[in-house]
């Protein structure tokens, strides 16, 4: 099904809520990087439909060009891909930003990204290559849990007190590796730090040999619209090496950024 945002639960039970409109997302929602081709059978079992439920909603999406069929099974079809742009586009932000994070990447020869909060995950809404350092491939849409990774910390440390209470209240931190900071008390206080110091360094928290650095982006009034980062193998020196070296670099594409980008076209997002 569809991921829910933060309570949801109640809204479902009330007449506003329109089950096959949901049951719809949770079919596009249920192809993905792993499987890209999906039967009937396999469809039903992702998003808990009966097959025949399964079965018209994908003869209904096939109809409208959000799924095609391939022989005996199906996969997403170019229209899916307006739902996406829509709301890149509505951000106008990245076909400006990508040149500054492309010249940033060449600097410091590591691949930079940008990122808004949805959730308790951060989404790619941009992404410069460089050298590969995390073990999977990310792209445009990719996610990755806020709690622990630098550019959720920079996006959290622009919520409001309130709203980062919220947040908290729902998180719920995995120990993804040995260094994975899960205590809520102890990232709370890493958020706080974020917020003064105005960047989150987080090293192999996300992935053993994986570290990062991350910087806000903001809008005219003040307030954290999204942030870039940049990623690195760790070694002994990376921490000082981020800071010293990277950092410097990552502030100063940060606010070419905001100086080129139109006032109206740098919005909050914390969906």
């Amino acid at each position: 099904m569809p991921r829910k945002a933060e309570g949801s639960d109640q809204f479902e039970d009330g007449g506003d809520y329109v089950q096959s409109l949901a049951r719809g997302l949770s079919v596009l929602s249920a192809f993905g990087r792993d499987r890209n081709r999906l039967g009937l059978a396999d469809i039903a079992t992702r998003t808990g439909l009966s097959r025949a439920a399964a079965r018209r909603l994908v003869l209904t999406l096939q109809h409208l060009g959000y799924v095609r069929a391939v022989g005996r099974e199906f996969m997403l079809g170019p229209r899916v891909l307006e739902l996406g742009f829509g709301y890149l586009g509505s951000l106008n932000l990245t076909d400006l930003a990508q040149p500054l994070m492309e010249d940033l990447a060449r600097k410091v020869r590591q691949s930079s990204s940008m990122a808004v909060l949805d959730g308790q995950s951060i989404v790619y809404v941009l992404r410069v290559p460089g050298q590969r350092v995390m073990s999977v491939s990310l792209g445009v849409g990719a996610r990755l849990p806020a709690f622990c990774a630098a550019m959720g910390r920079v996006l959290l440390s622009g919520l409001d007190d309130a709203e980062l209470d919220s947040w908290l209240a729902q998180c719920k931190p995995t120990r993804l590796t040995p260094h994975t900071q899960t205590d809520l008390r102890r990232l709370r206080r890493i958020i706080s730090d974020v917020r003064m110091q105005g960047y989150a360094y987080v090293e192999q928290e996300l992935e053993l040999g994986l570290c990062s650095i991350a910087v806000p982006l903001r809008n005219a009034q003040g307030r954290i619209a999204t942030a870039i980062n940049v990623s690195m193998p760790y070694h002994p020196d990376a921490s000082r090496h981020a800071l010293e070296n990277v950092l410097p670099q990552l502030e100063q594409t940060a606010q070419a950024i905001e100086g080129c980008v139109p006032a109206n076209r740098l919005q909050a997002v914390t969906a």
